[in-house]
C-alpha cells in the first residue's frame, strides 16, 4: 500500500535536498524586486528576468512610484530582455497602480494582509495569475502558500503521484493538506522541484540520472516530521 501524501512529500523533499543542497530561493534584494520577478518571470527564463531587472536598476527604476513616473517607453525597454515586454509592462504598471490606488503606495501594509485576503487581491490585478500570486506571497510576503509550477506537475504526474490533468488549485491542496504550513519548507520544496525539472524532468525526461527515483516511493518510510 503507497503510503499517505505527508511522508512521500516528505521522502521527496528530503531527497532532493540531499542532492541539490538548500537553493536560497528567490533571489532579490527586495520584496518589491520580487514581485517584478514574480510577473517577468512568467513565458520566459529566469536569466532574461536578471537583465530586465538589471536595467531596471540601473535606471533607478525599481521602486512602485518611480514606474509609475517614468515614460512608458522606457519601462517597456528595461523590460525588453524578458520577452513579451509589452504585455509584461502593462502587467508591472498595473501592479504599481493598484498599489498607490488601494493601499498609498505602501507596500509592506499590502504584505503584511492575512494570507487569503492577500492572495484574493492579488488575483484581481491584471497580469497576476495563481503562480504568480504565490510567488508573491511566498517570497516578498514571506506566508505559506505552496507554489506549483509546470515542473511540479511533470514530476509528480510523472511518479504517479497525481493525474497529469490535475489543476492548480488541486495540486496546491495536495502539498498545503499534506505539509506544516512552513515558509522555508515550501520556498526550499518548491526551488528544489524547479531545479529537479530543470535538470531531468523535462518533456524528454532524462530519468535515469535523476535523484527521483520511482522505486523509493515503495520503500518503508520513517514517520519523524518534517523541519
Amino acid at each position: 500500500m503507497r503510503p499517505q501524501p505527508a511522508l512521500i512529500l516528505r521522502r521527496l523533499f528530503e531527497t532532493l535536498l540531499a542532492a541539490f543542497g538548500p537553493q536560497g530561493w528567490w533571489p532579490a534584494d527586495t520584496a518589491f524586486e520580487v514581485i517584478v520577478g514574480a510577473i517577468l518571470t512568467q513565458n520566459t527564463a529566469w536569466n532574461n528576468v536578471t537583465l530586465a531587472i538589471e536595467r531596471l536598476k540601473a535606471k533607478d527604476l525599481l521602486n512602485p512610484q518611480k514606474i509609475l513616473s517614468t515614460d512608458p517607453e522606457n519601462l517597456r525597454e528595461c523590460l525588453r530582455p524578458s520577452g513579451f515586454f509589452n504585455q509584461k509592462a502593462r502587467y508591472l504598471l498595473a501592479f504599481c497602480r493598484h498599489l498607490q490606488s488601494h493601499h498609498a503606495g505602501n507596500l509592506s501594509a499590502f504584505l503584511a494582509q492575512d494570507m487569503a485576503a492577500l492572495r484574493q487581491e492579488l488575483l484581481g490585478i491584471p497580469g497576476i495569475g495563481p503562480e504568480t500570486a504565490d510567488s508573491i506571497i511566498l517570497y516578498a510576503a514571506h506566508q505559506p502558500s505552496f507554489v506549483v509550477d509546470a515542473y511540479t506537475r511533470r514530476i509528480l504526474a510523472n511518479h504517479g503521484l497525481v493525474p497529469s490533468t490535475i489543476g492548480y488549485e488541486a495540486l496546491r491542496h495536495y502539498f498545503m493538506d499534506a505539509l506544516p504550513a512552513d515558509v522555508y519548507l515550501f520556498q526550499e520544496f518548491h526551488a528544489l522541484l524547479v531545479r529537479v525539472g530543470h535538470l531531468y524532468c523535462r518533456k524528454k525526461p532524462r530519468c535515469e540520472p535523476c535523484p527521483v527515483n520511482a522505486a523509493w516511493l515503495d520503500e518503508p518510510m520513517e514517520t519523524r516530521s518534517l523541519p
